[in-house]
């Protein structure tokens, strides 16, 4: 049982969650202080500030040099130390594209895999972002993606003074290389897009792997973090990592099911989105069934 002033701070989070939803800007001013160590941001995407008394470590940057801007200022307010390190989820544009704005000592940190990505992607998803909205277009118009400092393999930790993060790659599964890093003396997880809250998992193209993403589930689950900050949607408890488990072992079996009938991906995806949404009415946006579903036949070729 969480004691009740994490209870608090979740209804909470929950409520400023829905506020934030699906607002580029970052709020000013506005951090929850999540438990000894961490604090976050809370908008899209939230944005994790890891504070030990050497260094602070930064988890995602926002959208653009503008965001950026914000988390620093943020981060200038409760840094104890005068080491920064700052990390990324993954390589799309409202997680990494706002590295410019942090001063030129912070020390950027990202897996290979993801390095690599970026490389290959960046760019492409950065036109994507801009064609969105002109607010997208304006907030990507002065990016100039950086070039890390360090990159790892599987893991690296993070000794921040007091407090130690571990920067975690452990496969595919919404991009080639999703990272998820863990604050253990806090047992807080900021899982990137793998664990959110009563989101459908997005697979946006064939990158993304259903297998993968379950078989991170399965070793978070391991790990049994308190508290998650998830990319998305509001802070949660341990729990979220079964809920988003239940809900893509589901959406996978019953995509098998109406594979070995015959049914095409694409009604299949129609078929499941219907029936997903009657059966978890509380989950927001049922549009990324369809993509996962492709996904499932893609992997079971």
């Amino acid at each position: 049982m969480l004691p009740q002033r994490w209870m608090l701070l979740l209804g909470a989070a929950a409520l400023a969650m829905a506020m934030a939803q699906n607002q580029p800007l970052l709020p000013e001013g506005s951090v929850t202080h999540v438990s000894d160590h961490v604090y976050a941001i809370q908008g899209w995407p939230n944005v994790g500030i890891i504070v030990g008394d050497r260094a602070t470590l930064v988890v995602d940057t926002g959208m653009g040099p503008r965001n950026g801007a914000t988390v620093v200022r943020e981060v200038q307010k409760l840094a104890k130390g005068p080491k920064l390190y700052l990390t990324t989820t993954h390589f799309h544009p409202e997680h990494a594209s706002g590295d410019s704005a942090f001063p030129p000592g912070a020390i950027l940190i990202r897996p290979a895999v993801q390095q690599e990505e970026m490389e290959a992607r960046g760019s492409e998803f950065l036109d994507l972002f801009r064609g969105r909205s002109a607010q997208f277009k304006e907030l990507l118009q002065d990016v100039k993606l950086r070039k890390p400092d360090l990159t790892f393999d599987r893991e690296v930790k993070l000794d921040l003074g007091g407090v130690t993060a571990r920067l975690m790659w452990l496969g595919a599964a919404h991009t080639r290389g999703d990272e998820l890093t863990f604050v253990e003396q806090d047992s807080v997880l900021f899982p990137g897009d793998i664990v959110e809250t009563r989101l459908v998992p997005s697979m946006p193209n064939a990158d993304s792997s259903v297998k993968g993403w379950l078989a991170i589930l399965d070793k978070l689950e391991v790990m049994k973090p308190r508290l998650i900050v998830p990319d998305h949607g509001a802070l949660g408890d341990g729990s979220l990592i079964a809920k988003e488990r239940a809900f893509l072992s589901n959406l996978q079996t019953r995509s098998l099911e109406l594979k070995r009938q015959g049914t095409s991906a694409e009604e299949a995806g129609k078929l499941l989105t219907a029936e997903l949404k009657a059966k978890y009415p509380d989950w927001e946006n049922m549009g990324p069934v369809a993509n996962v579903v492709r996904r499932v036949y893609a992997e079971s070729q």
